[in-house]
């Protein structure tokens, strides 16, 4: 559940903290005051887009912290200790959004990106509300949802589908390639038999261009070479050279070698220099030894580089993209020259992968049918207990034939409609051209009611989904929140009596004006205080003792249905 949340700089709110409890908590206040600033809030620490927007005037910043407390088993704890962050059941979840556009979010204090947020919070809070009327009524739409009801069993099955889907395309690429006339097909293969036999005869190996550069370079350089050589064994090695100066110093050294250790270690360092010396020098000479000029290596080499920058011109910068583009080839030429049994061969696997798809399509639909009909008797019962007596609602799915196997998608070839009737008589029709708003409403909690059974979320927030409703529904809508509340926390923004007479808590919001600035504030009403709210949503004052009595009754019955449901 939501234990609490502050909000800070966000639109109208300077700074507001929120304790909220476990069962029913109603928001409530005058059209316009930040009701769903408070709403903005849980969804932007939930891990909503952030916009600079939500920053309140004048401020730089903006922050929002919740704290939940969850089940140490539940989805969102383990995907912490996954992340590797610690939690014995708390989650707190905290987020800054600057105006120069730094977003900063913290989870039980370590800071993660909001793609980690999301993958925690997506099993946190269900947070919906009037917009998802709109979601639902797309027949597009009903799809997912129904989906969402079925939950892992689809999975495998949909995976199996994209594996076919994907060899039906690599089978419909092969046969694209053998496409055209037979003039056209001779004379792809005749320009392929050019390309394969032009590489080949290269036969270009890894890291032989470079090989053959530094070749070149020494050819070309030859004379500089033999010239630089010599000159450095002469230095060493001539009369007077630096190894005559070596062994002149090592002589005078070894008369004192006896009267000091350090004298010593120098002597035979000096010995060693005039080794390595020597060595140096009969490697140098023995380099300028092997230096000599091929004509016609050097012409070999200048040919083959130009060969190789042939290539490279055509067919790719590396060796390694000029042989695969040797392979494509060579696979194009074999795909070609044996046409008309490849052509078969490939149109056959086609067929068959396509009654793969529809075997798999098929069992998909079985599937969404079998769990479509109880999802469906199970929302209508929802609706008969929402004040929808006569509710009917259903699946259509639109039939579909082999030949359909074409257009599949990894989610099958279904099209689906919900259908809806209100009234006894009355056929159904689909959701969007048939349903009120207030049935709208009611239909949306019964689906949610629903799927509560499958999700494991602990707080569902409700964003007026009470709009177009009144009286006698009202009341059921009302004690339908409390009977979801029993185990599911609530947080409901409703401007009905009858839902806020269900509250275990409620809220205020209010807007007033200070020092020339307009402030959105929330606290927690107490039992005069509830009573007083309820009146006002009565459309009463303080000095109506009627709708006071109005509002005394309606918060009675509330408690007496809640001890009912215990």
């Amino acid at each position: 559940m939501l234990a609490k949340l502050t909000v800070k700089n966000v639109a109208l709110i300077e700074r507001a903290e929120i304790s909220f409890s476990e069962g029913l908590n109603v928001l409530s206040g005058e059209t316009g005051a930040g009701k769903s600033v408070i709403l903005d809030s849980l969804n932007f620490v939930l891990g909503a887009k952030a916009d600079k927007s939500m920053i309140r005037y004048g401020e730089t910043e903006c922050m929002v912290k919740a704290e939940f407390v969850l089940p140490e088993t539940s989805k969102a704890i383990v995907t912490l200790r996954e992340m590797d962050i610690d939690s014995d059941g708390e989650l707190i979840i905290s987020r800054r959004f600057s105006e120069n556009g730094k977003n900063s979010i913290k989870i039980n204090g370590n800071t993660v990106t909001a793609a980690m947020l999301r993958k925690v919070t997506d099993s946190v809070v269900d947070v919906h509300g009037q917009s998802e009327h709109f979601f639902l009524l797309k027949e597009s739409n009903q799809l997912k949802t129904l989906d969402g009801v079925i939950g892992g069993e689809l999975t495998p099955k949909k995976e199996k589908l994209s594996e076919l889907i994907a060899e039906k395309k690599r089978l419909e690429t092969q046969i694209g390639l053998l496409g055209g006339d037979e003039q056209e097909r001779g004379r792809t293969l005749d320009i392929l038999k050019f390309q394969i036999d032009e590489i080949k005869s290269v036969a270009l190996q890894e890291g032989e261009e470079e090989e053959l550069t530094a070749k070149k370079n020494k050819i070309n350089n030859l004379e500089r070479l033999i010239s630089s050589l010599q000159e450095a064994v002469s230095a060493l090695s001539d009369e007077g050279g630096a190894l005559d100066s070596v062994r002149v110093a090592k002589r005078a050294v070894s008369s004192i070698v006896r009267l000091d250790e350090e004298y010593e270690k120098t002597f035979e360092r000096m010995e060693a220099l005039a080794m390595e010396a020597e060595d140096i020098a009969e490697t140098l000479s023995d380099l300028g030894d092997e230096l000599y000029f091929d004509e016609n290596e050097a012409e070999e080499i200048e040919n083959r580089l130009d060969a190789i920058k042939a290539l490279k011109k055509k067919y790719g910068t590396t060796a390694t993209e000029i042989n695969a583009f040797l392979a494509s080839a060579e696979e194009k030429f074999e795909l070609l020259s044996d046409c008309e049994g490849k052509y078969a061969a490939l149109t056959e696997q086609k067929a068959e992968t396509a009654k793969d798809i529809y075997k798999v399509c098929k069992q998909i639909t079985a599937i969404r049918q079998k769990h479509g009909e109880e999802f469906c008797r199970k929302v209508t019962d929802e609706l008969k207990t929402l004040n929808i007596p006569n509710a009917a609602f259903s699946i259509d799915f639109q039939d579909y034939t082999p030949e359909d196997a074409e257009r599949a998608t990894a989610n099958g070839l279904d099209d689906i409609c919900f259908l809806f009737s209100a009234n006894a008589g009355e056929p159904v029709k689909p959701l969007g051209k048939i349903i009120s708003g207030g049935e709208m409403s009611r239909f949306m909690l019964a689906i949610k009611t629903r799927l509560s059974d499958l999700n494991g979320i602990s707080t569902y927030l409700f964003d007026e989904i009470d709009a177009g409703i009144s009286g006698k529904t009202a009341k059921v809508v009302g004690e339908k929140f409390a009977k979801i509340a029993k185990n599911t926390q609530i947080i409901a923004v409703s401007h009905l009596a009858q839902i806020a007479s269900m509250s275990d808590r409620e809220f205020l919001i209010e807007k007033r004006e200070e020092n020339g600035k307009t402030h959105t504030t929330i606290r927690q009403l107490d039992e005069r205080e509830h009573i007083c709210e309820i009146v006002r949503l009565l459309g009463g004052d303080e000095t109506d003792e009627f709708a006071r009595k109005h509002a005394e009754e309606l918060v009675k019955q509330a408690k007496e249905y809640k001890f009912s449901l215990l």
